[in-house]
């Protein structure tokens, strides 16, 4: 899912730059109200955790790739802002340690997994429970943000080639239409969110169970 370089004009990573540095600034004074010796131990793991997951990437067709996010289960946690600032970190690590993602597109990938993926989890939970058992909830608000990062990212990909064209009308950036990208990215994450939305309910099930032992 990660953009890499050369995909994403100057005219919409730049912005999206100024966009989420000052939503990351904010995120920072909220994680700094929850850490503390406690949560540092399992803000660390499931970071290393989402690391692990964002790093095992199949390629796809329209040039982008489809792996894990870990994301849901941070938000549902330690609360959306917590989990944007940390998967960020994870992303602008392995864009530049890995090259997965690019440096320039690092803003979009920012927002569309941590910012997006975290928000819609968090109060996709909410609104579910409220009307469905626990179970459910979980596994949905991963299946969820799992979507809507990949559908936020296709519409950016998609928009390209119809935006950003020189003289002669062909794309300069990414070449793909909506046509394409959309069911490329979307198609796969079906089956990536189905196995999120079963992830997110392992980890807070194993959570909640190691801390009602340690009480």
């Amino acid at each position: 899912m990660h953009i890499p370089d050369g995909f994403v004009a100057p005219q919409v990573y730049i912005p999206a730059y100024l966009l989420d540095l000052g939503l990351l600034i904010y995120g920072f004074g909220k994680f700094k109200e929850i850490l503390g010796e406690k949560t540092l131990p399992y803000l660390a793991s499931l970071s290393v955790f989402s690391f692990v997951l964002m790093s095992i990437a199949l390629p796809l067709p329209g040039g982008t790739s489809v792996h894990g996010l870990g994301v849901s289960g941070f938000s549902l946690l330690f609360g959306p802002w917590v989990s944007f600032l940390c998967v960020s970190l994870v992303l602008f690590l392995q864009a530049v340690i890995f090259g997965e993602g690019g440096i320039t597109t690092f803003p979009l990938n920012s927002i569309g997994i941590g910012f997006l993926g975290s928000f819609c989890a968090f109060y996709t939970y909410k609104v579910i429970k409220a009307y469905f058992k626990d179970s459910f909830a979980l596994f949905t608000a991963g299946f969820i943000s799992t979507i809507i990062s990949a559908l936020f990212i296709a519409l950016i990909l998609g928009i390209h080639p119809h935006l950003f064209k020189d003289a002669s009308g062909k794309p300069l950036y990414f070449p793909f239409g909506f046509s394409v990208v959309i069911p490329a990215l979307l198609l796969p994450h079906i089956v990536v969110g189905i196995g999120e939305g079963l992830l997110t309910y392992l980890i807070i099930k194993l959570l909640k169970e190691r801390v009602s032992r340690e009480r």
